[in-house]
């Protein structure tokens, strides 16, 4: 039996999350059933985590356990050959057999995209969160550094959330701007459910003026969400990639 790792790219528009669920376009089905035509394997695909309706991938990464004969180099074409132009295998590799995508799990790299410019763009549209009114991302940046480090953030956790446990690291946070977006990155051992649509709500808040990026301390010790900023959209928010 092989264990094999993929680094899956995918464009989260159109979909219904990562997550396989009945009569519901999801990625998890679309790959597993690429994967069932090429070997006749049923397989069962797992992920370094389940992302959001609309929620986009850069480096998602997914490991199943197969029989086929198939040679390492030449899966990722076969996939992608059998999936959707939105979903792209970047890379299959073969890996110890004890390897799995979520149990394996160091770091997680999110990215989330705010166009900043007036009217935004048609292009892009699906792939970032247009906000007109200028935001201060120096102040942004200033304040993201106050969620490093081991927190409860339940201030920042969506209802809903199954985890018994709300305490996650943030290993690094930064806020940069390139051209006419501004783009959030958090890197963290793990996440809450919309944990970062909120963390970024919050810091457009700071970016805006309505609070300053030392309160930030406050609304994390507060523990309540109604504190916190509102949950920005799953479009402009990626999965960057995962560390092992």
């Amino acid at each position: 039996m092989r264990n094999i790792k993929l680094i899956i790219e995918y464009d989260g528009k159109g979909f219904n999350g990562w997550q396989k669920q009945p009569n519901k376009l999801n990625i998890q089905g679309e790959i597993e059933r690429a994967i069932e035509e090429i070997t006749g394997e049923k397989i069962d695909l797992i992920a370094s985590g389940r992302t959001d309706a609309g929620v986009h991938s850069l480096g998602q990464t997914a490991n199943f356990k197969t029989n086929s004969k198939i040679e390492i180099e030449k899966f990722a074409k076969a996939i992608n050959s059998k999936l959707k132009k939105s979903i792209v295998i970047k890379s299959a590799e073969e890996v110890d057999e004890r390897f799995h995508s979520r149990y394996s799990v160091k770091s997680k790299t999110y990215r989330y995209v705010i166009n900043n410019s007036e009217n935004g763009s048609a292009i892009y549209r699906g792939l970032e969160y247009n906000i007109s009114n200028k935001l201060d991302y120096k102040k942004m940046n200033e304040a993201i550094k106050y969620f490093e480090g081991e927190h409860d953030f339940k201030a920042f956790k969506a209802s809903g959330t199954s985890s018994k446990s709300s305490v996650r690291k943030i290993l690094k946070g930064v806020v940069k701007k390139e051209g006419e977006r501004i783009i959030i990155e958090l890197t963290g051992t793990g996440f809450l459910y919309n944990m970062v649509r909120i963390i970024s709500g919050t810091l457009v808040d700071v970016g805006l003026g309505k609070i300053a990026p030392e309160e930030i301390t406050n609304i994390i010790e507060s523990k309540d969400r109604k504190n916190a900023g509102k949950t920005l959209p799953a479009h402009g928010l990626f999965l960057v990639k995962v560390e092992y």
